[in-house]
């Protein structure tokens, strides 16, 4: 009988002897790559974090102890190990459990999470109110190298390390260069430093000698002074303890005979502790490992070989033509910067990298700076292009109204995954940037719809002396032949695909097409209807839309965004600035958070798919056609 088998929840790890453990771990991770060879999903840091995940639930007594996984890439151990194994067949699909962690899925989920660096600030807002409420139950938060990046990350420990709170840190460091060669030594410190004695000893020593005037003084510093040279020589404490956490590591994450003493000596101390976990990506399955950044976030694949199973797509997607267009209108233009935020691969600019690398900027999980970094740019006369996904660019918001659109410099920016991104769920659609983007003055809003509007959209940005924004969708495009010229777009011009009948639809970026074809199946039930590729949400092309308008008895607006201050909503301030009124329906992502599942799925559940679109048409003409889920 598998071990698995007969956990059903971590008190059982307690139970369990540490070569079981062990052989737990191997089961892990075979039922991981297994499962998400068939669902997709986040590999290669889930298999990092394994056996930290099982020393954990084996030290500290979840749910009254409190675990916060950062992001959630590197928690799935953490849920099949809380009673969510037998659903893991529905990780990330529509009604199953989510990639991420819940606290609406599980009362072991402390905390919400999905865009990274969140954890300490919550893991100290948690241990803040356990000491009011004089609860018991210790807080850990689980933090990657690449999330410590973000400023966010270290606001948390400086507050932490302020209030002196009960908060333990661990540090899964998996790519930095940190200390890889400390060996024993580091053992040995490690030993040394998570010892209670020690700790205990260091502060009552300190007491102490505080209460000797003079001489008591010199001797602290002398002791500090020494202790922190010789620990900054050999490990990266330094960092940490001065910001009042007491450094515990490195640990090597992969030893479970390290890992649980350490952590149940840890779970002993008082104050903030930091705890430094090395772990590699993808441990225990070869192309994972050798591939890390691939296997990062994947499709389905075949566990055997490690490649893509599915259908092969027939035409580019956006990301790509995105990407090869950036690096091509660079390769002539020496004033274009491209600037990501942890995201080249994701972002397509992998290719401006390997071509342009002087020009080329990844700055980490850190969006704000990402913006204020390309404003600084664009005062000096270059045009940085700040490509993130929208969900991130949420992040920045402050940042692209103080820093670039009040002073009006030219930054564009580039937002990939904008609308309905499918599985990764609530945290990661791109629902809302339509809305913050159209509301900030000196903005230029544009949305493509297909991949040839998205270089002519790139090249309009660029060379516009302004503010500028591209939202694009995640996946392919239309699949049009793509010339060798790229011409821009007069800013602010839409473009009329089918001209007005009883009823005009007024669409943008990827729900052009789907409006389009629902027209056409339209006129065979007998309605006529026209269609405007809008282009722009900002400003708004007042001439071609109220023409068309006129021509109409019923007005449809369509997006990929949510409904609240959208791009629906430029468009029906525009008729009631005029005193038009018509029958008007909008149709977008209702006022609720999108759930995971596939992006048609979700598509179809909102009414936004051609079917939905064509329901809306004939139910406006006065001929119900068909129904929609939670249309």
């Amino acid at each position: 009988m598998h071990i698995l088998d007969r956990l059903r929840s971590p008190d059982d790890l307690k139970q369990l002897e540490l070569s079981e453990l062990q052989d737990l771990c191997g089961e892990l991770r075979d039922f991981i790559v297994d499962s998400v060879s068939k669902t997709g999903g986040h590999l290669a840091p889930n298999l990092g974090t394994i056996e930290l995940a099982v020393a954990i639930h084996y030290v500290f007594n979840s749910p009254t102890d409190k675990i916060i996984w950062d992001v959630g890439h590197q928690a799935y151990a953490h849920k099949i190990l809380t009673s969510r194994r037998a659903k893991f067949h529905t990780l990330r699909r529509y009604g199953g459990i989510s990639g991420f962690p819940r606290r609406e899925e599980s009362p072991y989920d402390a905390f919400n999470t999905g865009h990274s660096s969140t954890s300490i600030s919550a893991g100290l807002g948690i241990a803040v109110a356990k000491d009011f409420k004089k609860e018991i139950g210790k807080v850990v938060a689980v933090i990657g190298d690449g999330a410590m990046t973000a400023g966010l990350a270290f606001e948390g420990l400086n507050n932490a390390g302020h209030l002196d709170k009960n908060l333990i840190v661990i540090l899964n460091d998996n790519e930095m260069s940190i200390s890889p060669n400390v060996g024993a030594l580091s053992a040995f410190l490690s030993h040394s430093l998570t010892s209670k004695r020690y700790v205990r000893f260091k502060k009552e020593m300190g007491n102490i000698l505080k209460t000797m005037r003079g001489i008591g003084e010199n001797i602290i510093t002398l002791v500090k002074k020494t202790e922190e040279s010789f620990k900054s020589f050999f490990t990266p404490g330094m960092l940490f303890e001065a910001l009042q956490f007491d450094y515990v590591g490195p640990i090597q994450g992969h030893r479970l005979d390290k890992l649980i003493p350490s952590l149940e000596k840890v779970s002993e101390l008082e104050g903030p502790i930091l705890m430094h976990v090395l772990t590699t990506k993808g441990k225990g399955y070869e192309p994972a490992e050798c591939d890390p950044t691939r296997f990062h976030g994947v499709g389905c694949f075949d566990v055997s070989s490690g490649k893509k199973s599915g259908k092969v797509k027939k035409c580019p997607d956006y990301t790509s033509v995105f990407g090869e267009t950036i690096t091509k209108l660079a390769e002539k233009d020496e004033r274009i910067f491209a600037i990501t935020a942890a995201m080249p691969e994701g972002t397509g600019l992998s290719v401006f990298a390997e071509r342009i690398p002087e020009r080329f900027y990844d700055v980490g999980i850190a969006e704000q700076h990402a913006v204020t970094f390309a404003a600084g740019l664009a005062t000096e006369g270059l045009i940085p292009v700040v490509s993130i996904y929208s969900t991130f660019m949420q992040r920045a918001y402050d940042q692209v109204i103080h820093d670039v659109c009040i002073p009006g410099l030219h930054v564009v920016f580039a937002m990939d995954r904008g609308g309905l991104v499918g599985q990764d769920g609530a945290t990661h659609q791109g629902a809302f940037d339509l809305s913050f983007m159209r509301s900030v003055p000196n903005m230029v809003v544009m949305a493509p719809a297909d991949e040839d509007e998205l270089r002519r959209m790139l090249l309009t940005a660029i060379q516009h002396d302004g503010p500028a924004s591209l939202r694009y969708p995640r996946g392919v495009g239309e699949g049009l032949l793509l010339g060798d010229e790229i011409f821009p777009l007069e800013i602010g011009r839409a473009k009329v695909l089918r001209e007005p009948g009883e009823i005009l639809i007024i669409a943008i970026g990827n729900r052009v097409y789907p409006s389009v074809r629902a027209a056409e199946k339209a006129e065979e039930l007998g309605v006529g209807v026209g269609v405007v590729n809008a282009r722009f949400a900002k400003p708004l092309d007042r001439e071609t839309i109220l023409q068309a308008v006129d021509k109409a008895r019923s007005i449809i607006t369509v997006e990929e965004n949510a409904l609240q201050g959208g791009f629906g909503s430029a468009v029906l301030e525009l008729l009631s600035d005029q005193g038009i009124f018509k029958p008007f329906r909008r149709l977008g992502l209702p006022d609720r958070f999108i759930e995971h599942g596939t992006p048609e799925e979700l598509r179809r559940q909102v009414g936004i798919d051609e079917e939905g679109i064509l329901k809306t048409i004939m139910e406006m003409s006065g001929m119900p056609h068909g129904e929609t889920e939670g249309g």
